[in-house]
């Protein structure tokens, strides 16, 4: 076990130094040395503690989960193959193929993290959110103060934990009910898609169990269109409401959704984004 935290910390390291912080939503400043990520940076990406990611890059640090170890090469940008490696060098079993993924292509997180005035969230198939950038914080409140597990679009409008508690009020222009619909199809699509995927058939039984409203939709929801451009209001705690443009967009072949805020140049919503950028520190989550 011993040789296998090492050759993880090693791993750990050697990403670490070669990703580059521009690719990874840094602004590189001109005393810089290191020429990759810094550790307290790969920490924030992680949404882990310094100290955390430095224990294990010294090998101090015993038996990281599977949501750590998942959200470190998310955060360093690995390829599948890295990713599994990864895993492996932990002791752990890489994620299985017919199970959702939570992996995001290194190029996603490098076109994202060039979007940065543009609240970005990046969700799997089981609506968890797996990438967001400072925006996507500065507008929603930060993910990184839930717990993994709370951090699904779906536990947020129908579970009754902390990530129900945190999420903003939002009025859609398509109506109270259409978001809370279109979830519940997504994830009725992701059941037939993934059927031995243990974590997603978790996360319907218990909101079958412990929400009237999920069970009901899961019951009598139909077929419904495609995620559309949609106009939200949300009721920020520091700027108040805010009428934004929200669109979905597809990733082909990594079953991810892209969710991005945005408003017309001149408008209302572009002045409170500007005002979100002003007062809320620019580096990613």
């Amino acid at each position: 076990m011993a040789s296998s935290r090492s050759g993880f910390a090693e791993l750990l390291r050697a990403w670490r130094d070669r990703l580059s912080p521009a690719d990874a939503g840094f602004t590189v400043t001109d005393g810089r040395r290191a020429p990759g990520l810094r550790r307290e940076e790969l920490a924030q990406l992680a949404g882990l503690s310094v100290d955390y990611v430095l224990r294990l890059e010294q090998s101090r640090a015993k038996n990281p989960s599977a949501q750590v170890v998942g959200a470190l090469a998310r955060a360093l940008q690995l390829s599948r193959a890295e990713r599994d490696q990864l895993y492996r060098s932990a002791g752990l079993l890489p994620p299985r193929d017919g199970t959702v993924s939570t992996h995001v292509p290194a190029g996603i997180q490098r076109l994202a993290a060039r979007l940065g005035d543009v609240p970005i969230g990046v969700f799997s198939a089981d609506w968890t959110l797996v990438w967001w950038n400072t925006m996507w914080s500065a507008l929603h409140g930060d993910p990184a103060l839930l717990p993994a597990v709370e951090r699904n679009l779906a536990r947020a409008l129908f579970g009754n934990g902390a990530a129900h508690a945190s999420m903003l009020p939002v009025r859609s222009e398509r109506g109270p009910d259409a978001l809370a619909a279109s979830i519940v199809v997504d994830l009725k699509d992701a059941v037939s898609r993934y059927p031995a995927d243990g974590r997603l058939d978790r996360l319907v039984r218990e909101l079958r169990e412990t929400s009237d409203a999920f069970a009901r939709l899961w019951t009598t929801q139909p077929a419904a269109a495609q995620h559309t451009t949609d106009r939200k209001t949300i009721l920020h705690p520091e700027i108040g409401d805010i009428l934004l443009d929200c669109d979905v967009l597809v990733v082909p072949g990594a079953d991810l959704r892209m969710v991005t805020y945005t408003a017309a140049a001149g408008s209302s919503g572009a002045g409170k984004l500007d005002l979100l950028r002003v007062t809320h520190v620019a580096k990613p989550a």
